[in-house]
This record gives C-alpha cells, sequence and structure tokens, in this order.
C-alpha cells in the first residue's frame, strides 16, 4: 500500500494545489527531488536555546511506515510547549537537530501497510510525536482524524491539542457539571479559549479568567469574570465567590499553585497542565526555573484529606506517546467533532504564519500576545523581512551559521498579521 500511495503522491499535490486554487509551486515552496530522493521544507530546531536556533531547510521526506499515514501538511498549530521545547526546558528532551510540533492538519497521501479506514485523499487532523513542522509528516493511524466538510485546515490543526485539553481536564478529570464555577489562567490562549467555549455548553457554569488588560476587549464576551493576569486575583475571586471555585486550571505554576488551592472549594479539583512562568527570557534560565520551583507550595496529602481537596496534572502529549492512552483521546475528539458540528464550539485562530516566519510567531507566543491560537500556513508566502534570517537552503549551511550565531540575541518586534 506504501509504494501504491507513493505512486499516487503527485496526482495527490497537485488536487491540494487544485483545492487552493494554486499553481505547483516552484521555487521555496513544495516538493523537490535531488536525484532519487524526494525533499521537503520544514522548520528545524538545530539545538536547544533562543530563536538564532530555528532554521527553515529541506529534508528528506519521510514514507509511510507499518500502520502509519503520509499526511500533506496544510497547517501546523504552535503551543507554549514549542517554546519549552526550543530551549531545552523540558524533562528529558530529544536530541538535535529536530523537527518541532505536534499536532497538524492536511490531505491523506499514501497509507501504510495494514492502515484501514482511510483513503487517499481524506482531510484529516493529527498529532505528531515531534516532527509536524513540515511540508510532509508520517504518524501512526490511531492518532489521526478525519475532519468535517465545512471545518478549513488552520481551524484544524487549532483544534487537538487546545479541546482536547480542554475537554479532558473539566470532564473526564474535574467533572465539570451544571452550577459550577472554574478559575482558568491565560484566558485568551488557545486552552483558555477552548475552556470557555466548553464550559458555555453546560448550564449556569460561572467562568473566572486571568488575561493580560489588552486581550479583554476581544474575550470578554467568552468568560463571567474577567481580571488582569498580574492583579491580586484571588481577593477578586473571593469578593465574588466568598467560598471560591469548584476548578482551577492552571498553566502558570510557581506560586499561582498555592493561590489555586486556597480558592478551591471543598471537593474542588486543582489541575496543572503547565509551567509558562519557567520561561522568562529567549532562552532556558536556571533562575527562572528555580524560583518557580520555590514558589509551589509542597503539598501536604494530612491537609488535602482534611480540607477534601483534589490536586491533579495532566499532560496530553504523555498521555498520548508514553502512556497509550490512543483509544481514550478518539472517543473525546468524536464528541468534540460533534460540538463542533452542532456550532457550540469553533477553534479561535488569531493569525496565519509562513514557516519562514516561524521565529515572529514564537516570539508572539512569548509576549503572550495571542487571542486563540497561532497556526503555521505551509502555503503561506513568508514576508520578506521576515524570511531573511529564517531560510536556510541546506542542513550543513544551517550548522555552520547556527554556531556562528550562538551569541545573538536578537530584538523582534511581532508581526500581526
Amino acid at each position: 500500500m506504501a509504494k501504491e500511495g507513493a505512486e499516487k503522491a503527485e496526482e495527490t499535490e497537485q488536487m491540494i494545489e487544485k483545492e487552493t486554487g494554486k499553481e505547483p509551486a516552484e521555487g521555496g515552496g513544495g516538493s523537490h527531488r535531488l536525484g532519487d530522493t524526494q525533499e521537503m521544507r520544514a522548520v528545524v530546531l538545530a539545538g536547544f536555546g533562543g530563536l538564532n536556533k530555528l532554521r527553515v531547510s529541506r529534508k528528506a521526506m519521510p514514507e509511510p511506515q507499518d500502520g502509519e499515514l503520509k499526511i500533506r501538511v496544510k497547517a501546523c498549530g504552535l503551543n507554549f510547549i514549542d517554546l519549552m521545547v526550543r530551549q531545552g526546558n523540558i524533562d528529558n528532551p530529544p536530541k538535535t537537530p529536530l523537527v518541532p510540533g505536534f499536532e497538524c492538519s492536511g490531505i491523506v497521501e499514501a497509507l501504510g501497510d495494514s492502515v484501514k479506514g482511510y483513503e487517499i485523499g481524506d482531510r484529516v487532523m493529527a498529532f505528531v510525536n515531534y516532527n509536524a513542522w513540515a511540508e510532509v509528516v508520517c504518524t501512526p493511524v490511531e492518532f489521526v482524524y478525519k475532519i468535517p466538510d465545512d471545518m478549513s485546515f488552520s481551524e484544524a490543526a487549532a483544534f487537538p491539542m487546545n479541546f482536547v485539553t480542554a475537554y479532558m481536564m473539566l470532564f473526564e478529570i474535574a467533572n465539570l457539571r451544571e452550577g459550577m464555577s472554574v478559575l482558568v489562567h491565560s484566558a485568551g490562549g488557545g486552552v483558555g479559549q477552548a475552556v470557555a467555549q466548553l464550559c458555555s455548553t453546560i448550564p449556569n457554569v460561572t467562568v473566572f479568567g486571568t488575561a493580560s488588560t489588552f486581550k479583554h476587549e476581544a474575550i470578554k464576551d467568552s468568560v463571567t469574570h474577567l481580571f488582569d493576569r498580574n492583579a491580586d486575583y484571588v481577593q477578586e475571586v473571593k469578593r465574588i465567590s466568598a467560598e471560591g471555585v469548584d476548578i482551577v486550571l492552571d498553566c502558570l505554576c510557581g506560586d499561582n499553585t498555592g493561590k489555586g488551592l486556597s480558592l478551591l472549594k471543598p471537593l474542588g479539583t486543582y489541575i496543572l497542565y503547565g509551567s509558562s512562568n519557567m520561561v522568562t527570557g529567549e532562552t532556558k534560565s536556571f533562575f527562572s526555573f528555580a524560583k518557580s520551583w520555590w514558589q509551589v507550595e509542597k503539598v501536604n496529602p494530612i491537609k488535602l484529606y482534611e480540607e477534601n481537596k483534589v490536586i491533579a496534572g495532566f499532560s496530553l502529549l504523555n498521555l498520548l506517546f508514553k502512556q497509550g492512552r490512543a483509544g481514550l483521546i478518539r472517543g473525546v475528539v468524536d464528541k468534540l467533532l460533534g460540538l463542533y458540528t452542532q456550532k457550540k464550539i469553533k477553534p479561535t485562530v488569531d493569525s496565519l504564519w509562513a514557516l519562514e516566519e516561524v521565529k515572529e510567531a514564537m516570539q508572539r507566543i512569548h509576549d503572550r500576545g495571542n487571542i486563540g491560537k497561532l497556526i503555521l500556513d505551509v502555503e503561506k508566502t513568508p514576508t520578506p523581512l521576515m524570511a531573511n534570517d529564517s531560510t536556510e537552503t541546506s542542513e550543513a549551511g544551517e550548522e555552520e551559521e547556527d554556531h556562528e550565531g550562538d551569541g545573538e540575541n536578537k530584538e523582534r518586534m511581532p508581526f500581526i498579521q
């Protein structure tokens, strides 16, 4: 089957170009052949560190193994975890060079042996264990999902990480029900907006959110009570609800852990699903890591028992790729797509960026400037000024330039699409 799919690759690519109204790509985009090896564009992280470690390079195009699908990528999701990966600010980081990215959308181009239920030409979204930021990816069939006809590729790339994370925390861990209350940090981000939309599907749920002040006007209708991210939100919440809240969703960590636990009602649930407070500068900071770790309140199980409180953690990527829960996640995705079809939820896309603009896109997330999800649009033409230092025609050249730029810490203005 892999051979059959490969033979149809060119036909599928033409179908993709026809769908978007584009002529076959020349020069910067599309696949190329070097001898007998077909190549693709991909974002490559040469080493852990700052933005200068990222380049767009040409790499050998992968082919599907047994049980895998080959996807011609149309759009990729950019998440805060990608910044932490770039810095090497995660447990057991993989070896570099690597292609970042964990989610994408596109069109099935080839099927590996034993793959059933999919056909060449299917529109899909997928989780990928790295390698998503490329023109072509291969990933096991259990991580791939067909998308509705009316869902755009940018929406599909914004869907899996954010909405599955939000759903799992609210319904699988915290058991959200009618009349409950939720506090969510970074309410203007991709997960924050997904949480707000899913809460709106349950009657009489009160949502407290924290976000940068400049985002308030744009997201004020999605949450019940909105506070500035730098304000004393504990007192603000207690002024409105003296007992506190039923659910706290914390992607910040640090001293917010203790604050979140203090706000829980009896039988309330605190869930940690990120640690963005550890990311302060462009590169990994031991001081920020140590400060965040030191500020985390040391949990006393006896105190949890006495106060009837629950503390939990959630990592979607670990659940998928290390703990083998792909079947559970497929059921969640089916429910979420049902809500999308009913027009009860819809991914919030902040902006679209070319692969060559990945540095500027990452800077926008780092500056907390996004409302919703940033998307890497594989077919988007880059703004010339942005692409100048982000494109590398060979991996050998990339390595050489990367060492020359080790001392750089360039200032970049975020570009708002």
